[in-house]
């Protein structure tokens, strides 16, 4: 096994268990580890910090296994990772509200680089790193057996890949293909799933908590649904009472599903609108109407890729809140998310603070919200917490 020395002062965060160790923290590399390959941490002092898989593309040098030096990293050891990432969900399998959330969350379950999600029959994942793709045919085969199920896909056409140094692929991994559509069931409602081409692996899993939330303030409401994909936040309104929900998004195949996961509910569709268009566009013609509504939901796409476009994409979610909260009537509620992991909670209170100053509106947070249960965090690592959001009163 090759050995990562680190630089004096750069192992604190290894220390403190975070799973990620950036090249400018590596001193030299004794050994030529392949990609994805197995090495062993020390730090300058010569004391042995853990396990890693090795990328020599990637500016994460190291993605930590294990921070116990004395545990082999094998194919036992990667099966148990998974064994215990899909009995910590054994509650999703008893309560039976949902056939669909994740079974394995990358570095808040020890395996990093690692996305699985259930769509009832099916296991549909993401390699994003080089040391998941080393042990890929390991983690098929232990999915498979602690999760038994008709198919595992592959969707792996994500840009992390890139700076990995390895290619987009999608395909089935085992068993049958899904079919075109799967339906699954969230909390009462159905939805239809495109698997193969869809958003993530298909659905946002991550707002299933949120969805059943915003369900409360729905009632006899005027539901906006921005950024509304295939209707997810809309239909749950909808099943909720709400008098109208209008849907704006800027795939017309997204909003196609939309419409028939909305008839798939036998919500009547007379009640939901379907508006395609740039979501920034559309909200200022609202706002420029005069239109109003007592429920908006603001759940847009990532803005901020990369550190240089923090800034950019601050603007962009503080425009997109200040329309939001000018298109709220007096005591209307706004859920508004980001899930750009560069955002931090503090900054994006911040950017919503300010929207609500520039809409001249007294805006008061009844709660924070999160990714779903099911989606942990690691404790240690912070960057697992990237979805984040508020749901809002107007004043």
């Amino acid at each position: 096994m090759s050995d990562i020395i680190l630089h004096p002062n750069r192992d604190f965060s290894v220390v403190r268990r975070h799973p990620w160790i950036f090249s400018g923290a590596v001193a030299r590399v004794d050994g030529v580890p392949e990609p994805g390959e197995s090495v062993q941490v020390i730090s300058s002092d010569g004391m042995p910090l853990g396990t890693g898989a090795f990328s020599s593309e990637s500016q994460i040098r190291v993605r930590m296994w294990s921070f116990d030096p004395a545990v082999a990293v094998d194919d036992a050891f990667v099966s148990d990772r998974i064994a215990r990432a899909v009995g910590a969900r054994a509650v999703f399998l008893g309560d039976g509200a949902t056939n669909a959330f994740r079974l394995v969350n990358a570095e808040a379950d020890g395996v990093p680089g690692l996305i699985a999600d259930r769509y009832g029959d099916w296991i549909v994942c993401q390699f994003t790193t080089v040391g998941a793709e080393r042990w890929k045919d390991v983690i098929v085969a232990a999915l498979q057996r602690y999760f038994p199920c008709r198919g595992v896909y592959e969707r792996s056409d994500v840009e992390a890949r890139a700076h990995e140094g390895l290619p987009q692929t999608t395909g089935v991994l085992a068993g049958e293909p899904p079919p075109e559509r799967i339906e699954i069931v969230e909390n009462g409602c159905r939805y239809q799933v495109d698997v193969r081409a869809g958003h993530k692996t298909g659905f946002y899993l991550d707002q299933r908590d949120n969805r059943e939330r915003i369900k409360r303030y729905a009632n006899g409401c005027d539901v906006l649904n921005a950024f509304s994909y295939t209707g997810g936040f809309g239909i749950a309104a909808v099943a909720a009472g709400a008098a109208s929900v209008t849907h704006v998004d800027l795939s017309a195949e997204a909003l196609a599903l939309a419409k028939s996961n909305t008839a798939l509910n036998t919500c009547h569709v007379e009640e939901s609108s379907f508006i395609q268009g740039n979501v920034f566009e559309v909200l200022r013609t609202f706002r420029d109407q005069g239109r109003s509504f007592d429920l908006v939901v603001l759940d847009p796409p990532k803005f901020a890729e990369s550190k240089g476009s923090l800034m950019k994409a601050s603007r962009g979610y503080k425009d997109i809140n200040l329309l939001g909260i000018k298109l709220l009537r007096p005591g209307g509620v706004l859920a508004t998310f980001s899930c750009s992991g560069l955002m931090t909670p503090e900054l994006f209170h911040k950017v919503v603070a300010d929207a609500a100053v520039d809409a001249k509106r007294d805006i008061q947070v009844i709660t924070r919200l999160q990714q779903a249960e099911d989606h942990p965090e690691g404790l240690c690592f912070p960057e697992g917490l990237y979805l984040k959001g508020f749901l809002c009163r107007a004043g």
